[in-house]
């Protein structure tokens, strides 16, 4: 049970995924805002903690999202006045590979939170973690704004539209202040090694240093809007500033190839990327989202929000930070 300061408003900020790389991020933005801290983990995330192993400051609790049970508890105990929701299996090609379990916790797994937060904590702000997958990226769609209709093209894209609607459905049904985030790609020197960008920063730096010689990628035409994860947690914040909650596109409005993100973070530290990148066709999905662009001019009108970091001051930090440890 956690202790209370009679007589005392507390910002206390409960985060899921919080050892991902958004929940890095966020927990140290609201810690400098002068936030109480938590955060759920899994007991199989303890190899990620690396990330907040930093934040002294965060009480950490045990729970799952596969777990309704363990959800309510921790929102019982915490009183939470803002609640996070980062937590997914989110990696699309893996979505592919273990629906059945993306769907659970990413998509269910919003509702069992959703519903906690309603029963225990129902005065409390929250925030859904929605995503551009849930637009698919067809022909004619792009630029994608909070009107352009859902066409998921993975596992990961359903459930992440489940989990979008649940949470309009508990603002709407119990007049929750629930806000939905439809954050395009952002990544960081945090972003786990399974994701196209990480892989190729930190291939970069090993081929650098001679310890990889080839880096094998799928798709390189794939166009992406890439921004800063440290970026994207403030708008976060900002949405549970609002009076009214709402759902907000965030993206930089401009798109890139991973080829580009290939030749710019080789260029980096002087080579060419066609010497070294192969294409391997086993690594294309099943259903590919060719385009992702998003229109994030109502965060910008409503919010104040607006991205910080270039696309190419993103590719030269993510490979400076391999370069330290390669």
């Amino acid at each position: 049970m956690v202790c209370r300061s009679a007589g005392l408003k507390v910002k206390r900020a409960l985060i899921t995924g919080i050892t991902g790389q958004d929940g890095s991020y966020l927990a140290e933005f609201l810690l400098a805002k002068g936030y109480e801290v938590h955060g759920v983990v899994r007991r199989s995330s303890s190899d990620t903690r690396g990330r907040i192993a930093h934040l002294l400051a965060v009480t950490l609790h045990r729970g799952d999202l596969a777990d309704g049970g363990s959800i309510a508890r921790i929102v019982r105990d915490v009183e939470p006045t803002e609640v996070y929701n980062l937590a997914a299996q989110s990696h699309v090609g893996e979505s592919f590979g273990q629906p059945e379990y993306t769907g659970d916790i990413t998509g269910v797994g919003t509702l069992r939170l959703l519903e906690a937060v309603h029963r225990h904590a129902p005065n409390a702000r929250f925030y859904q973690a929605s995503s551009s997958e849930m637009f698919g990226g067809l022909p004619g769609s792009a630029p994608q704004n909070e009107i352009t209709p859902f066409h998921p093209r993975s596992p990961y894209g359903c459930a992440k539209v489940y989990a979008h609607w649940a949470t309009v459905n508990y603002r709407e049904s119990y007049g929750l202040h629930a806000s939905c985030g439809i954050l395009f790609n952002h990544e960081s020197p945090r972003r786990g090694e399974e994701f196209v960008t990480r892989k190729i920063a930190k291939a970069v730096a090993r081929i650098a240093m001679g310890k990889q010689d080839k880096l094998h990628l799928g798709n390189l035409d794939a166009k992406r809007d890439w921004g800063f994860a440290g970026d994207y947690v403030e708008a976060m914040w900002l949405m549970l500033r609002q009076e009214r909650p709402d759902d907000y596109v965030i993206a930089t409005g401009e798109t890139h190839t991973v080829r580009e993100f290939c030749e710019l973070a080789f260029a980096s530290t002087g080579m060419n990327w066609e010497r070294h990148v192969v294409v391997d066709e086993s690594l294309f999905r099943p259903a590919e989202v060719d385009l992702l662009l998003g229109d994030a001019s109502k965060a910008q009108r409503v919010l104040g929000w607006r991205p910080s970091v270039t696309f190419q001051k993103l590719v030269r930090t993510m490979v400076a930070a391999e370069m330290e440890v390669a």
